[in-house]
């Protein structure tokens, strides 16, 4: 009986350790894998009955009860210092979209408190949320449906996307299941949850109303301290003006408000699509327009969180122009859709495929680029060192090129070298097209050089100053200007980070500005 005794406690001694080291093992495992891929192995290890997508009268009630203990409240209290917003909740920077008046300046500090909502992904505490939720936040706590809380820290967030990364110490803490944002449809069926106005947990229904908008907002939040016109020093005043922001929202008309920035999008089978983040209104609450951040683009900013702390993002290394009416009549082209290449980057990835000035870039992956959003939402899913292939037309004939991305460090040295590429950098960051002044327009205004602008595009140093289309500049830097390519060889001879600028807007009328520029 002793022997068999002995036999079994070691058995169960040899067990435990085993069982223990495949544990440790497993976690190990885990902690290498994507958001994504440790949800599949969480939902392959606790299946459950699928949810289907509703035919006839729409139901969504088993999408929401599986969604909703996933979604959080989060409740921000941060510190306001001095030329910070009084009232209000002191990360809604959306306010000027939201079209609400600008509250006073606080010039002491003070405690202010905010909330919003959240998204848990991974049963270990992680959690997406909006950048512009948590990112003043001295303390963060979380609430789930359960009312149980915790304290969160920041894994990481980036204001070009809007997006953050959240930890709480929990375990076997419910998921929302990640879906795929390019499968979405126009017309398909979505829900909103998240925490709005206040209110406990809220589900509301709506349709995927557009997909792929840019609508300018993330290039506003990221200026964390706005300012009127000509406040400031010029220091100040370029780093108003800086704008990387990564826009390709999914639009929909289900209710959105605010507090529901970083909740829930999800489709009929109650898996993730995106993640809540603006809402258009004239009056600060819903008016029918919401904007949410593709949970596809999300997948890879989270996951460089998680293993960075940052974003690693690849650049292709061109500056460019969405082909419209006053595009191809400025540059004499004839195509309808595609990104204009203004300049490539020296020593850039673009370069290095054979990418040229004047080229069209017309498809990425296989898929026509209509605007903006399609090269960039894709792109900003790389990181440097991964190939993606563009169509690019030159001499009205298509070819495909697979291009390396680089990194940060390549756009930062092009960026500190003169010449053309400089010129045409500053150039895009005017956030205008110009034409010709006609012979007729300079016998009216008295002068004999000029330019007109064409368009004004929204965040853009043009934008930003007063700008507007029809203005006739008629020099840059001190030198006289007749076409585009005088504008950006005017542009390069900028110094001190200042473009001088000279404007006619009637006869005998002259304007001159010095606008800041950061470069």
């Amino acid at each position: 009986m002793k022997k068999i005794g002995a036999t079994l406690l070691v058995a169960a001694i040899g067990g435990a350790i085993a069982l223990g080291g495949y544990k440790l093992f497993e976690n190990r495992q885990l902690d290498r894998m994507t958001f994504e891929e440790q949800q599949k192995v969480f939902y392959a290890n606790n299946p459950g009955a699928e949810i289907m997508s509703s035919t006839g009268n729409p139901d969504f009630t088993q999408a929401a009860a599986a969604v909703t203990p996933g979604v959080v409240h989060i409740t921000v209290t941060s510190t306001a210092r001095g030329s910070q917003r009084g009232g209000g909740e002191p990360f809604d920077l959306f306010e000027e979209f939201f079209g609400m008046p600008q509250q006073r300046r606080q010039q002491q500090p003070r405690q202010s408190t905010g909330s919003g909502s959240g998204v848990i992904i991974s049963p270990d505490g992680y959690i997406v949320t909006n950048n512009h939720v948590v990112q003043d936040a001295d303390k963060i706590e979380v609430k789930l449906t359960d009312k149980r809380t915790f304290e969160a820290k920041v894994i990481g967030r980036d204001a070009n996307t809007d997006l953050a990364l959240i930890k709480v110490s929990g375990s076997n803490l419910p998921i929302v299941k990640l879906g795929d944002s390019d499968n979405v449809q126009v017309g398909e069926w979505v829900l909103a949850v998240g925490y709005p106005l206040g209110l406990e947990s809220t589900v509301t229904a709506g349709i995927v109303s557009a997909k792929g908008r840019q609508i300018g907002i993330l290039g506003e939040s990221q200026q964390q301290q706005q300012r009127p016109r000509g406040f400031g020093s010029p220091q100040e005043q370029q780093e108003l003006m800086v704008n990387t922001a990564i826009e390709s929202f999914i639009q929909t008309d289900a209710v959105i408000n605010r507090g529901n920035s970083g909740g829930a999008l999800v489709n009929a089978r109650g898996e993730l699509v995106a993640i809540n983040s603006a809402i258009a209104s004239p009056t600060g609450v819903y008016a029918g327009y919401g904007f949410a951040i593709p949970i596809n683009l999300a997948k890879k900013v989270l996951d460089d969180f998680k293993e960075f702390g940052s974003v690693k993002r690849g650049y292709v290394g061109v500056t460019f122009t969405e082909i419209n009416a006053a595009t191809r009549e400025e540059f004499g082209i004839d195509d309808v859709s595609g990104l204009y290449v203004r300049d490539v980057v020296k020593g850039g990835a673009a370069e290095a495929a054979g990418i040229k000035r004047g080229d069209v870039l017309t498809k990425i992956e296989g898929r026509t680029i209509e605007s903006t959003p399609d090269l960039q939402e894709r792109v900003a899913r790389l990181r440097p060192g991964d190939k993606v292939k563009l169509t690019y037309k030159r001499d009205k004939k298509e070819k495909d090129v697979t291009v390396t991305l680089k990194g940060e460090e390549t756009k930062t040295a092009a960026e500190s070298e003169g010449g053309s590429a400089s010129g045409a950098e500053i150039f895009n960051k005017l956030g205008a097209s110009f034409v010709p002044a006609t012979d007729a327009k300079k016998k009216e205004l008295g002068v004999n050089s000029g330019v007109t602008i064409a368009q004004v595009h929204r965040g853009g140093l043009f934008e930003y100053f007063g700008y507007e289309s029809g203005l006739v500049i008629t020099e840059i830097n001190g030198k006289p200007v007749n076409n585009v390519d005088e504008v950006e060889s005017a542009l390069s001879n900028t110094r001190r980070n200042m473009i001088n600028i000279v404007a006619v807007p009637r006869r005998g009328s002259i304007r001159e500005m010095n606008v800041p520029l950061q470069r």
